[in-house]
């Protein structure tokens, strides 16, 4: 930090330069701007603090230029969102995909997360960084990711967002960008602030409250601040929203899920009178018993302080602490088509349904081994069969499947920083974090315990009677109600979990400033930075017994089992920028700036990134700029460790299922080498829920990603239109050598052709298909893996498109109008698993394959009218455009045409904010002012983390119309 650097010797041309930097840190590059004076207060503060550091680079001058550009969201910008959390700031700007937030709740892991062009999720890669005043925060999950709810709101002075790879700067995991949320700096007073929201339907109650107290002390060489945050969010069910009520298929009827009550045996359901089994004949509605808004209570303390000790040296701390309760609801656990060893001679089974079940195998039992096994005593006796039933039965006496997942999360800094001497400056500093999640689930239930349940020699006494067994009751659940006894219920539904712990220990040492008073040919200096660091990362889950075991939490898809892993890192950085010529004819400022980094990882090996870049002004007010960076990211811990387990994931349509393979050799042929017994075929049930297995894993053989990106663009603030800003960059990033896992359709398509109809040309694809081996299902317990859907290095990733903005001040006699356009046009957004897999294009599209949703177009506009220092009137403008379902040749066979297409959506957020009195303002909005609908695509085109409720509601607003209202108080 050069803190001995003074400003009022600058040249009118360098305090030109100063004056612009600042305005392009504070608004030129803002996606969702501040009003215009925001400019002038960072301006007017920095004068206090000349290092002023800009994202995207290390180096403090702010005299220079930089190559990249840089969206920034201000102080204003922030009062008016009234956001809960740091996710809400930033999550719905153009060119940033939705991340994990409280709209997923069926694949949550109670994190809010960032991604940056939408190239975060891919195969369930971090690619985006979010750091704290240019520092690492501690990684939430064992994949790194960084859960936005532990950023303090209160301090944050303004967001920074680069995009298109900084690792040269940063390090791993910036291959997509980062957002750096800059906080505060001397802060003294006190702000305590309080936030109310609800909907207009009075559910979803929001409360956030904020108390800050700062001070500076001798004579202003110290300062410390404190600031304490309490966060409150309801549920909002899906029930309560009619869109939600029903969950319907791709033709439009409720469909729901295929595990229902009364029960069902190998296909066959118990009658409504209980005593045959017939062809299933219902379904169960899921949809109303999950969130559409996930509830969430957090607590956070952020303190931090400097010192002066002596000129040049200043000494500084600050740490931080969060605890977090996110809570999520599915509809009630179940046997979900998994193989259950059935006792013939259960007790509540009547004779026929005995007969029907033996007779209703691939290989049927012989009736009278049958007859004889229903007649045995107990597993001792010889007659004893209790063969592999594919059982489907919802457990509604449980009640909804229930998980809290709870944080505590830590993270202390320590440094020294000062100037060695007018030009050079310094910053040592050690940071440690550790974060630890605990999730809990209730109301799943045990697989074993229900095993142990059907062995029962009675209707009241289980065989084996051990921790209070009580016999299990499949024969209810009609019309008559649920006959599970709540002593069988409380026998089998016991709790379970695991607890998640990652830890992040940095050393960063750096230099950054300039060489000399002047440059070669200028009057601004060559600034450079160069510095080392040191990283090391852990992580580990430690999880109970039921949580580790495949398929023994019902319901849950893939175990928890325990792990642990670790790495780290040494690096060496250095930056330069250079001024070339200023002040002449045509070249009003040309410079140029590159940048290196050196990576020793223990995992990988050593890695080197690069950027090289520069811009040229030929006169005043008009600059373009352009830089290319290779960057690389090395895989995480949860990529490189996490035990292979079988899971989850979505499919609407199984090619094998139902009619498809009678008559069709080929396709039947296929679908007997996965795994199907021949006599299934016409037989084999369709993916329950819209779900079926897949087996996948960690890879401890995984190498680095590489990633080029190029940004060219032009900047313009016309001197003869003041208040005028324009921008437009083109940005293309492309990552190769990836860390993906192939998605459905990349097995699916090349193994069973375009049509589904065994018409594929790939045998391997087929071969990463194994089916359950009773039905032929691809669903099941662990005995199914389902799609083989390994991490590996063979993806591919590009992305390209143009950001723009136009924003413009209009000074009238009550104050201003001010207009900011921001916006992205994505020409494509390609990912290609492997050579063998499609390079699938997912730019409009939305399904299976493609999400998070990627808008060809997307904008904001926001319009402010300040009324003198009294009021502002602000409305916000978001437009999506219209997409449409992803091309792949009737694997989603008679799906609607309204569900195959949405319009475009717009989205309006009306902000009123006045200042009450010089120490008080009330900030007063309506979000979704318009009320508008989310559009229905039905629950079975993608994923359920983002494809829920008939909808997508981490895109659509799901919530309608709601209503935000903030008093702060100042001193």
């Amino acid at each position: 930090m050069n803190t001995g650097q003074k400003f009022s010797g600058l040249s009118a041309r360098q305090q030109g330069l100063r004056a612009m930097l600042l305005g392009s840190a504070a608004t030129v590059f803002a996606s969702s701007p501040a009003l215009a004076q925001d400019s002038e207060e960072l301006a007017a503060a920095s004068s206090n603090q000349p290092a002023i550091i800009v994202t995207g680079t290390r180096i403090t001058n702010p005299n220079l230029e930089q190559s990249s550009p840089i969206q920034v969201v201000g102080q204003d910008e922030m009062d008016f969102r009234q956001a809960t959390n740091a996710e809400e700031l930033i999550g719905d700007l153009p060119g940033i995909a939705p991340g994990t937030n409280n709209s997923v709740n069926n694949g949550s892991n109670g994190t809010s997360t960032l991604n940056l062009r939408n190239l975060a999720n891919v195969g369930g890669a971090t690619r985006s960084l979010v750091l704290l005043d240019g520092t690492r925060l501690v990684p939430s999950t064992i994949f790194s990711e960084t859960d936005l709810n532990i950023i303090p709101v209160a301090l944050v002075e303004r967001v920074e967002v680069i995009t298109g790879g900084a690792s040269s700067v940063y390090g791993a995991d910036a291959i997509s960008g980062v957002a750096n949320f800059v906080l505060r700096r001397d802060f003294e007073g006190m702000e305590a602030a309080m936030t109310y929201g609800i909907t207009e339907r009075g559910d979803g109650e929001r409360i956030r409250g904020d108390l800050t107290l700062g001070a500076n002390f001798d004579d202003g060489r110290g300062n410390a601040v404190l600031s304490i945050g309490y966060q409150e969010v309801d549920d909002i069910l899906q029930s309560s929203r009619t869109i939600s009520q029903n969950a319907l298929f791709l033709g439009g009827q409720p469909v729901g899920s295929g595990t229902t009550v009364p029960t069902r045996f190998n296909g066959l359901q118990i009658d409504p009178a209980g005593q045959t089994l017939v062809p299933q004949y219902n379904t169960f509605n899921y949809a109303p018993f999950n969130y559409f808004q996930t509830p969430l209570e957090r607590w956070n303390i952020f303190g931090t302080a400097r010192y002066e000790v002596t000129e040049g040296i200043e000494v500084y701390t600050r740490g931080m602490f969060t605890n977090s309760t996110v809570s999520l609801q599915l509809a009630p656990s179940g046997l979900f088509g998994d193989p259950f060893a059935l006792p013939l001679n259960n007790p509540f089974l009547t004779d026929t349904q005995v007969d029907q079940i033996c007779a209703s195998f691939a290989i049927p039992i012989d009736p009278v081994a049958c007859t004889a096994a229903r007649n045995a005593v107990d597993p001792n006796d010889p007659a004893y069969l209790a063969p592999d039933v594919i059982i489907n039965r919802r457990l509604v006496e449980q009640g909804p499947r229930a998980t809290d997942i709870v944080t505590n999360q830590f993270q202390v800094w320590g440094g020294v920083r000062g100037d060695l001497s007018p030009t050079l400056g310094y910053d040592v500093y050690a940071t440690y974090g550790e974060s630890q999640r605990t999730t809990t689930r209730t109301g799943w239930g045990l697989k074993s315990r229900i095993e142990q349940a059907l062995e029962a020699t009675s209707t009241t006494t289980c065989f084996d009677a051990s921790n209070g067994c009580f016999p299990l009751n499949l024969q209810g659940g009609g019309p008559a109600g649920t006959n599970i006894d709540p002593r069988s219920v409380a026998f089998f539904n016991q709790p379970s979990g695991f607890t998640d712990t990652t830890s992040l220990l940095q050393v960063n040492a750096s230099l950054n400033g300039s060489f000399g008073e002047t440059g070669l040919f200028t009057q601004t200096p060559i600034g450079f930075a160069v510095g080392v660091e040191y990283r090391d990362y852990t992580a580990s889950r430690v999880a109970d017994v039921s949580a580790g075991t495949q398929d023994e939490v019902l319901g849950t898809g893939a175990p928890a089992p325990s792990f642990n892993g670790q790495y780290d890192v040494i690096e060496g950085f250095a930056e330069l920028i250079i001024p070339i010529l200023e002040d002449v004819p045509g070249f009003y400022n040309l410079t140029v700036e590159g940048g290196i980094r050196v990576s020793d990882y223990s995992n990988t090996g050593t890695s080197v990134t690069w950027k090289a870049g520069g811009s040229w002004e030929p006169f005043e007010g008009f600059r373009f700029r352009g830089i290319y960076q290779r960057a690389t990211r090395s895989p995480n811990i949860g990529e490189l460790f996490a035990p292979v387990t079988t899971g989850l994931t979505p499919l609407a349509l199984d090619p094998c299922a139902g009619a498809g393979p009678v008559g069709n050799a080929a396709l039947t042929a296929i679908c007997v080498a996965q795994g199907a017994p021949a006599a299934t075929i016409g037989l084999i049930p369709v993916p329950s829920a819209a779900q079926i297995n897949q087996t996948s894993g960690g890879n401890v053989n995984l190498d680095v990603e590489k990633s080029d990106s190029i940004t060219l663009g032009l900047v313009a603030t016309p001197p003869q239109v003041p208040g005028l800003v324009f921008s437009v960059d083109y940005f293309n990033i492309e990552i190769t050598d990836a860390i993906t896992q192939p998605v459905p359709g990349d097995i699916l398509v090349p193994c069973f052709g375009p049509n589904n109809d065994g018409a594929g040309s790939d045998p391997t694809a087929c071969a990463n298909i194994q089916r359950n081996p009773i039905n032929g299902s691809l669903n099941g317990g662990g005995e199914t893996p389902g799609l083989i859907l390994q991490l590996t290095n063979q993806g591919t990733l590009e992305t390209s498109g143009i950001d723009f903005r136009v924003a413009y001040r209009l000074p009238v006699s009550f104050g201003s109008i001010n207009w900011d356009l921001n916006g992205t046009w994505t020409d494509e957004l390609l990912f290609q698993a492997s050579p063998a897999s499609i390079n699938r294009e997912c730019v409009s599209f939305y399904g299976q394959n493609c999400e998070p949703l990627t808008p060809e177009w997307a904008f904001n506009l926001r319009t402010t009218v300040s009324i003198d220092d009294i009021a502002d009137i602000s409305l916000l403008w978001r437009w999506i455009d219209g997409m449409t379902l992803e091309p792949l040749d009737g694997s989603f066979g008679n799906t609607l045409p309204e569900y195959a297409s949405v319009d475009d959506a717009s989205y309006f957020d009306l902000t009123v904010r006045s200042n009450v009195s010089e120490n008080f303002d009330v900030t007063f909005s309506v979000q979704n002012l318009l009320d508008r609908d989310p559009p229905n695509v039905s629950s079975f085109i993608g994923s359920s983390s983002f494809n829920s409720g008939n909808t997508y509601p981490t895109t659509y607003d799901t919530l309608g119309r709601r209503y935000s209202v903030t008093g702060r108080l100042r001193f």
